[in-house]
C-alpha cells in the first residue's frame, strides 16, 4: 500500500472506499493515483475527567482560581451560559461533558453560598434545545434542580431580556443576554469541536441578538473571509474579539474550554474509524448489515438508526480562566487532533457528506444546509490555502431531497421556494430580502415559542457556502433524488461517481488530481 502518513496515494489493488451518503453509506472505487485524506486517530483521553476539570478550574490561566473570586464574598449573582446541541456531533455519551464542568462549578458555588444561579444555553439565533434534549445534555440532577425558572434558553428577540453593552471601534453594536450582563459573575461551559468554535465567539455571538450577530454574518465578511477554521487569518474573528473586548468592560467572563478526541462512532460501527486496508471480515458483516438495514427502513426511521449510538469522545484538554488565554490552549489541543500536513492543492475534492450536521440536529438535513455543509464546513476545513484549487470541481456524495423540517426550518423552506429562484448572488438576497426575514413577526414567534431557527438563519448558512461556490469552478452530487433540489442550491447533478469524474474533467482537464477528503472524524488539512 503506498502511503504517506495520512495521505494514501490510491493503487488498483485497492478496496473500495468507505463513503458516508446522507443517513447511510456506499462505497467507491477511486482512480489510481488519486489522494485519499485520512484524519488522524483518536487521541488518548485524560484519565479521570472530573479531576482534569477541577484542576482547571483551580488553577486558572489569566485569573484567580474560582474559589478565591468567591471567598471575597461580593458575588451573589452567577449566571452559567453553555454551548447548544449544535456540537458535538454526534451528540456525545453520557455524561456530556458540560454536565461534569457544571457539577464542578456548582459545587464551588453551593459550598461558597451562592444561590442565585441561572443556566442558559446560549442558542444565539438557533432554535431552542427542548427540555429532552436539556436533560440528556446536563443530566436528570441539574434538569430537576433547575428547569424551568433557572435553565431556559436564551432569547435573541426578548425586548427585555436583552442590553446595550457598547459599540467597537468599527461601529459593531454589542447586545448580550441582559441576565448574563448583569450577574457579578459569567461563567462560559465550551465544547470546542472545530477551530471556529469558542474564545471570543462564546458570549458575544452565543448570547447576542441580530442587531449583534449581523455585524459578521454578512456576505462581505464570509465572501471575503479567508476561512472560518483559521482564526488568526479570519475577519470573522477579529470582529468577535472587536466585541469580547467590549463585553469584558461590562462583565466578569471565567471561561472553561474542553476538546474531544476523534472517537465519534460505538464499537458497533468500529469499522467507520478504521482505513478500509485493516477492515477485517466482522468490518465488511457489519458494513453490509448496517447499509442494508439503513437503505430498507422509511426515511424517519432510518435517521433514527443512523443517530441511535451516541459517541464515546474522550476528553482531551480543559482550560478555564480568561477567555483569550484559554482559547490560546484550546486551539493546540484541537489541532493535536486535527491537523493533518497537505502539500498541495488539487483538481477535484471528494466528499461522502454525512446527514450530521450543527444545525440539523434531531432534524432534517435540507438543500440549504446541504449546500452549507458541503461548500461553508468541508470546504473551510484548511489552514493557509483550500485544499482545492480555485476553479477547481467538488464532488458531493450526498442524496441530496427536497425535504425540510417545517418545525425547525420554517424560513428556510420560505428561503429556498421564495428567494433561490430569483438569486443565489449572496449580495443580492441579502439586500433585497434578509430584513424582511430577519424581522418578520411570524419567525419571531416561531423562534421564541417554537423550535424554529431564527428567520434570518438561512441567508447567514447560504453566504458561507456562497464562499465555496464561489472558489470552485463547479460542485457536483452523486446520485441527488431531487435533481431541482441539486440545481436550486447551484449543483450539478451525476447519475454515479464515474460520470461526476467526468464531468470534472470538462472544467479541469483530462487529467485532474483528485483527493478523497475521508471525514468524519474532522481533519483541517494544513496548506500553510
Amino acid at each position: 500500500m503506498a502511503s504517506n502518513g495520512n495521505i494514501h496515494v490510491v493503487t488498483k489493488a485497492d478496496p473500495p472506499f468507505l463513503m458516508h451518503r446522507g443517513e447511510s453509506f456506499v462505497r467507491e472505487r477511486l482512480p489510481e493515483g488519486a489522494h485519499v485524506i485520512y484524519p488522524n486517530p483518536p487521541l488518548p483521553a485524560l484519565p479521570d475527567a472530573r479531576e482534569a476539570i477541577r484542576r482547571a478550574i483551580d488553577h486558572p490561566l489569566g485569573q484567580d482560581p474560582l474559589d478565591a473570586q468567591l471567598a471575597r464574598g461580593d458575588i451573589r449573582r452567577v449566571t452559567i451560559a453553555f454551548d447548544d446541541v449544535s456540537l458535538p456531533l454526534p451528540r456525545m455519551r453520557r455524561p456530556d461533558v458540560r454536565q461534569l464542568v457544571m457539577e464542578v462549578l456548582l459545587d464551588k458555588l453551593d459550598r461558597a453560598g451562592v444561590t442565585d444561579v441561572h443556566l442558559i444555553c446560549a442558542i444565539c439565533l438557533h432554535r431552542r434545545i427542548t427540555p429532552r434534549e436539556m436533560n440528556y445534555m446536563l443530566g436528570p440532577d441539574l434538569f430537576r434542580r433547575f428547569f424551568p425558572d433557572r435553565l431556559y434558553n436564551h432569547d435573541a428577540e426578548d425586548p427585555d431580556g436583552n442590553v446595550h453593552l457598547g459599540t467597537t471601534e468599527k461601529g459593531e453594536i454589542v447586545e448580550i443576554n441582559r441576565r448574563a450582563a448583569e450577574s457579578d459573575l459569567l461563567l462560559y461551559v465550551n465544547i470546542n469541536l472545530v477551530t471556529m468554535d469558542g474564545g471570543h465567539k462564546s458570549v458575544p455571538v452565543g448570547l447576542a441578538t441580530y442587531r449583534s450577530v449581523r455585524h459578521h454574518h454578512n456576505a462581505h465578511t464570509m465572501l471575503h473571509d479567508s476561512s472560518y477554521m483559521d482564526p488568526p487569518a479570519s475577519l470573522f474573528h477579529r470582529s468577535c474579539e472587536r466585541m469580547g473586548a467590549i463585553v469584558a468592560k461590562h462583565v466578569k467572563v471565567f471561561t472553561v474550554e474542553t476538546t474531544l478526541n476523534g472517537d465519534l462512532f460505538d464499537p458497533t460501527l468500529a469499522f467507520l474509524q478504521k482505513r478500509e486496508h485493516a477492515w477485517g471480515a466482522r468490518d465488511r458483516l457489519m458494513y453490509s448489515a448496517m447499509k442494508t438495514a439503513l437503505n430498507l427502513a422509511p426515511f424517519p426511521l432510518r435517521r433514527k438508526l443512523y443517530n441511535a449510538l451516541p459517541a464515546p469522545y474522550g476528553l482531551t484538554g480543559v482550560h478555564a480562566g480568561d477567555t483569550g488565554a484559554v482559547h490560546e490552549r484550546t486551539l493546540v489541543n484541537v489541532d493535536r487532533q486535527q491537523n493533518v500536513k497537505v502539500d498541495r492543492q488539487y483538481d477535484v475534492v471528494l466528499v461522502g457528506l454525512p446527514s450530521i450536521g450543527p444545525y440539523n440536529v434531531n432534524s432534517i438535513l435540507n438543500p440549504i444546509l446541504v449546500q452549507c455543509l458541503s461548500a461553508g464546513y468541508f470546504f473551510n476545513f484548511y489552514r493557509g490555502r483550500p485544499l482545492a484549487r480555485r476553479g477547481g470541481v467538488m464532488i458531493v456524495h450526498h442524496p441530496v431531497q427536497e425535504a425540510f423540517n417545517t418545525l425547525h426550518h420554517p424560513s428556510y423552506k420560505d428561503f429556498y421556494d421564495e428567494c433561490l429562484p430569483q438569486t443565489r448572488d449572496p449580495k443580492e438576497l441579502e439586500h433585497r430580502f434578509e430584513k424582511r426575514y430577519a424581522e418578520s413577526d411570524r419567525y419571531r414567534d416561531l423562534y421564541r415559542n417554537s423550535y424554529a431557527y431564527h428567520g434570518v438563519h438561512p441567508f447567514y448558512m447560504w453566504y458561507w457556502g456562497a464562499h465555496g461556490m464561489a472558489h470552485f469552478g463547479k460542485v457536483i452530487a452523486v446520485q441527488p433524488q431531487s435533481r431541482q433540489a441539486c440545481r436550486r442550491i447551484g449543483f450539478e447533478p451525476a447519475a454515479s461517481l464515474a460520470e461526476a469524474l467526468e464531468m470534472a474533467k470538462a472544467v479541469v482537464g483530462p487529467d485532474p488530481s483528485i483527493a478523497y477528503y475521508h471525514c468524519p472524524p474532522v481533519l483541517m488539512c494544513d496548506l500553510r
